[in-house]
């Protein structure tokens, strides 16, 4: 048995594996808990692959029992906005009865850490031009509000239980494995970054902005893109943390924003391939900003991103997306 056993639930996702190689790196073993709805099994190549569901009770019993599991970074979680507009129980029973059958497991083998992908969706509408934890949350979709309810979850377990948590507010994955392993492979694809890099490999499929006439500097929408393995390392730092400290709420995001247009423009310089976008209206519940503070993140858990180069995070998920042959 391994004395830095972790188990990481949805390890065979996008930000998952990403999350177990780095865990490699570090002289963890990563133990991957996944059922492979939306994870791939090619993504596993770090550590032992279980495959199994959080609402599984039996099936997370066995994985404590037969591993000496010291914590838990938990990825699993259905996390399509849209989707979950129209099929909101889909969401609450697996993102929070699942969580909730997590956290029960993990308090009866007497496993107290775990950090946990949260979202800037729990914040709902911004206020400010830039988010900071003390945000106030009012979610505007059932997955935001399915982040926010784990949240206040993972606060009344570490009351009642003594377990340690680490909420990480995510703003937008993006990039791939620097060395190729690993990369970004959703169905469907939903981030801008990878649609964008598909327009520009296959003409057929163009990419569409949705909305031109936002309070913005183009009009476009401003994201805040954190390339996936600086994700990967933040998750590491906040398990190191947990030894200090029993609950922690951080940001993760670079603290730079930019626009849809200017991602377009990144891609056609990092392609070399002229990409025209088709422009439709606005989508509904699309803030026209969202960028984070990320001060937390550096004092709490000495984070800083190492990929701030819009352009390199592209030309990752370029490489990544050339290695494919589909």
């Amino acid at each position: 048995m391994h004395d830095r056993t972790m188990l990481v639930v949805g390890g065979a996702g996008y930000i998952g594996s990403h999350t177990c190689k780095a865990l490699a790196l570090r002289g963890y073993e990563p133990v991957t808990f996944d059922n492979l709805v939306h994870g791939h099994e090619w993504a596993v190549k770090w550590g032992p692959l279980v495959r199994g569901d959080i609402m599984d009770r039996a099936a997370l019993d066995a994985v404590f029992e037969h591993y000496d599991i010291q914590g838990v970074i938990h990825f699993a979680a259905y996390c399509y906005v849209g989707e979950s507009m129209t099929a909101p129980g889909k969401y609450y029973r697996n993102n929070v009865a699942g969580t909730l059958t997590l956290l029960e497991a993990m308090r009866d083998h007497g496993v107290r850490p775990i950090v946990f992908s949260s979202s800037c969706a729990v914040y709902g509408t911004p206020t400010t031009p830039v988010l900071a934890e003390d945000h106030p949350q009012w979610p505007v979709n059932p997955y935001g509000w399915s982040k926010f309810t784990v949240e206040r979850m993972l606060e009344d377990f570490g009351r009642a239980h003594g377990t340690r948590h680490c909420a990480l507010r995510y703003f937008n994955a993006a990039g791939a494995d620097p060395d190729g392993e690993i990369g970004e492979a959703h169905d469907p694809e939903t981030h801008l970054i990878p649609l964008v890099l598909r327009a520009a490999r296959d003409p057929r499929k163009p990419i569409t902005v949705f909305g031109t006439d936002y309070d913005t500097p183009d009009g476009t929408c401003i994201r805040d893109y954190i390339h996936v393995s600086d994700l990967a390392d933040a998750h590491i730092r906040a398990l190191e943390a947990l030894q200090a400290h029993p609950a922690l709420t951080v940001n993760l995001g670079t603290g730079t924003g930019f626009s849809v247009r200017e991602i377009v423009d990144a891609a056609r310089d990092v392609t070399g391939i002229p990409i025209n976008p088709i422009y439709g209206d606005r989508r509904p519940g699309d803030p026209s900003r969202l960028v984070a503070n990320r001060t937390l993140a550096h004092s709490l858990l000495g984070w800083e991103p190492r990929y701030t180069d819009i352009r390199q995070t592209i030309e990752h998920a370029w490489s990544w997306m050339e290695r494919d042959p589909e």
